[in-house]
């Protein structure tokens, strides 16, 4: 464990020195702040049943696409590019170990991305005119829910952006690859929210592709409701997907 702290540390630093990290910063907060300030702006002229947090955190996908390959394609691309990725194997730090280190450091800067977007609630609760006098736009169990949703599904994206970047040395072909495999996994979740089977032979179908619902997922834990079926799909995935990125590793290395 000592080896992946260290590791730990020393992909931080490198994250909080890499331009591609502050382009992702200022891109999800400029979105993020966009998204709520908008969601604001249409309660204030057309009052909704539904919470604006929960409007809100139906945007979370945009931010995602870009965030995830920025903080990710560097990871172990740039590594093999540069050839240090086969010293690092040679050191008494386990393959795995290494990939821990890069997968924790771009999850921590994700997490603390989503931190940062919750001074959006505070200061319209504090400083705008509507925030004084609808509560709902702090509404705890709606913001709660909706965070940890996103962190929990954050664990999956940011595993498939460190995938991305083991079986490549272009940066850019990772974060593309990236992209293209979060995009997938979200827009499958879009595609399914239409998809009604109840009236059809395939009913038998509808619960498993509820279980699968990015954003039937995100509905419920934006309303306060939190599945604890969402903790297994997401951590069991997450660690499938870290296991083929350190077989892969593995397998390039002694290729």
């Amino acid at each position: 464990m000592r080896h992946f702290f260290i590791l730990l540390v020393h992909e931080l630093r490198m994250l909080a020195v890499s331009t591609a990290t502050y382009i992702a910063a200022v891109l999800f907060l400029v979105m993020m702040g966009f998204f709520y300030f908008y969601v604001l702006f249409q309660y204030d002229h057309q009052p909704e049943t539904d919470l604006p947090s929960t409007t809100y955190f139906e945007c979370f996908w945009v931010p995602v696409f870009f965030v995830v390959p920025l903080l990710t394609m560097k990871s172990l691309a740039e590594e093999r590019r540069h050839g240090t990725l086969e010293a690092l194997l040679t050191t008494p730090s386990t393959t795995l170990e290494i990939v821990m280190g890069k997968f924790c450091a771009a999850y921590i800067l994700y997490a603390a991305f989503w931190a940062l977007s919750l001074l959006y609630p505070v200061i319209a609760h504090e400083y705008l005119p509507i925030g004084r006098t609808d509560p709902r736009l702090i509404e705890p169990a709606s913001l709660m829910g909706g965070y940890l949703f996103v962190l929990v599904s954050g664990l999956l994206y940011i595993a498939l952006g460190i995938f991305a970047s083991s079986v490549t040395r272009d940066t850019l072909v990772a974060g593309m690859l990236g992209f293209s495999l979060v995009f997938a996994l979200i827009v499958s979740g879009w595609l399914m929210k239409d998809l009604h089977l109840q009236d059809s032979s395939l009913a038998w179908l509808q619960p498993t592709l509820d279980y699968f619902n990015t954003f039937r997922q995100l509905e419920d834990f934006a309303r306060g409701i939190v599945d604890t079926r969402m903790f297994f799909l997401y951590a069991s995935n997450t660690l499938l997907v870290l296991g083929l990125t350190t077989l892969t590793v593995e397998a390039r290395a002694t290729a």
